[in-house]
């Protein structure tokens, strides 16, 4: 039996509240647990470098199970796989809350984040199912509005909750919204006809994913803390993993049955979309992780504070979306991602301008008019990715397309506190020379201190270190500018027309 063009649920507006709720909850323990890691190490008496495991265990898994999500689409279906994820993402929630040694913890955590993996591509591709074509924009618009918001609410919600309860309950709460949202989803859509097939399993491409990705990702969760490639135990695990993704690479477009289908990449849309998705995605992330950390080890903000000067940035999507959606359709989709790309590119390079006397209203108005180029950033990119491909290749690329997109996160994440570090200390180094004997004006500074004493001089110290980690902040959004404005050039390589020509379903029978 083929699958309907679209479906339409007894409620519309239930089941797209139940498919939000459940993405949000996936999306915000991605973060949520981050400002708690120092709580849960000491609560279970481990070391904090012992703790990052709790972080590094969810993104392995997660990593993993995203490219899979074509195959296990194809295998159980697209709502049977979105409830299973739903339900077993719930039930390790509970069973991190409830784990009493680092290392359940760390188990649940990766049973967590592979069963995390199909659920954003799934809620994505059901939402196309039960939107008409004309309103799909509407769809992908909604769910960038969760993609951006959840990540800023996470931190802040994370640490409100460890301040004033205990770090089990940042996973308790995903108990009762896993609940609803897998019963509301079942009961609005288990009258919708799917096809599954039964294709041989792919068990060397498994394997190779699995080695290849898993060592990945640790790699760029674990590379500042072993020094990169000083350390022999990155040096291993890169070799391994880059011998395995290339043996993956050749296998899989080699294979009748493979476990990911890496033959999308053939189309023009969806490979430069993923580009420029992966590229935008992890320098919007990068802008995520260096203003929260400047502004709490240099300016004095605590994370609250910070979370605050940040949040601003999901205040303008909240309000676009629904006008985004709606019109959407009748605007080329790559003059809304180009002015996407110049709005955060601009943003960047005004924050560029900053110093140490910056303040609050000035940060939190910058990243507000951000917000503006996060509100046209997913919606016309995911449409793009997606425009020409149909039936089964809708799930089978939304995976691969999210894969890529968390993978660019991880690789920002990595580079940005590697990137950061090592211009402070080429900026230390420099502004360290101007502060000897020889210089006129450092001399008459330190003698207006009261003399060279190791209190001065620890001062000045100081004063030089806050300063070299602002001209490196400055650097870094530089580099983020430019970079924005050198993808508005990637995007125009895409060809219209984007509105899908085929429905999005699940495979034909033999396929």
């Amino acid at each position: 039996m083929q699958d309907k063009a679209a479906y339409t649920p007894p409620s519309m507006w239930l089941a797209v509240l139940a498919l939000s709720l459940a993405t949000f909850m996936q999306v915000l323990d991605s973060t949520i647990a981050n400002v708690a890691l120092p709580t849960i190490a000491g609560n279970l008496g481990v070391s904090a470098d012992q703790g990052t495991w709790v972080i590094t265990s969810f993104a392995v898994c997660n990593a993993i199970a995203l490219p899979l999500t074509g195959w296990f689409t194809r295998r159980f279906g697209q709502l049977k796989l979105f409830i299973g994820s739903v339900v077993m993402f719930t039930l390790t929630s509970f069973l991190c809350g409830f784990a009493h040694s680092m290392t359940e913890l760390i188990i649940f955590r990766a049973l967590q984040g592979f069963f995390a993996g199909p659920m954003f591509p799934m809620c994505q591709t059901l939402l196309l199912v039960i939107f008409p074509p004309l309103k799909r924009s509407m769809a992908l618009a909604l769910l960038s509005m969760v993609t951006v918001v959840a990540p800023i609410v996470g931190p802040i919600t994370g640490g409100w909750i460890t301040d004033n309860y205990s770090w089990p309950w940042i996973f308790y709460i995903n108990v009762p919204i896993g609940i609803f949202a897998a019963l509301v989803v079942w009961t609005q859509m288990r009258a919708r006809e799917e096809t599954t097939s039964h294709v041989p399993i792919d068990y060397i491409g498994i394997a190779m994913l699995v080695m290849g990705v898993g060592l990945l990702q640790v790699v760029l969760d674990k590379g500042n803390d072993l020094d990169w490639f000083a350390s022999t135990q990155i040096i291993v695990m890169t070799v391994i993993s880059v011998i395995s993704l290339v043996s993956f690479v050749i296998w899989e477009l080699g294979e009748r049955h493979p476990i990911v289908n890496l033959r999308l990449f053939k189309e023009r849309n969806f490979a430069i979309g993923t580009l420029s998705l992966t590229l935008g995605y992890a320098a919007f992330f990068a802008i995520n992780i260096i203003l929260p950390q400047w502004l709490q080890t240099q300016m004095g903000y605590t994370a609250i504070w910070a979370g605050l000067a940040a949040a601003p940035m999901g205040v303008l999507p909240l309000m676009m979306t629904p006008i985004i959606g709606r019109y959407a359709n009748k605007v080329d989709l790559r003059i809304l991602a180009s002015l996407s790309f110049l709005t955060m590119g601009a943003s960047c390079l005004i924050r560029a301008q900053f110093n140490t006397d910056v303040d609050f209203r000035t940060i939190a108005e910058v990243q507000l008019f951000m917000g503006i180029g996060v509100a046209f950033f997913f919606m016309p990119i995911t449409t793009i990715v997606l425009s020409n491909l149909n039936g089964a290749e809708i799930a089978e690329g939304s995976g691969l397309a999210t894969f890529f997109r968390v993978l660019g996160g991880s690789f920002a994440s990595s580079l940005t506190t590697w990137i950061w570090s090592r211009r402070e200390v080429f900026h230390h180094a420099n502004l360290t020379e101007s502060v000897s004997t020889y210089n006129p004006a450092a001399v008459d500074y330190i003698d207006k201190l009261g003399g060279a004493s190791q209190q001065h001089m620890a001062l000045i110290d100081k004063t030089i270190e806050q300063q070299a980690y602002m001209m490196s902040t400055i650097d870094y959004f530089w580099i983020l500018g430019w970079g924005f404005m050198a993808l508005i050039v990637v995007i125009w390589f895409t060809r219209p027309p984007f509105s899908r020509s085929g429905a999005p379903g699940a495979p034909a029978a033999g396929h």
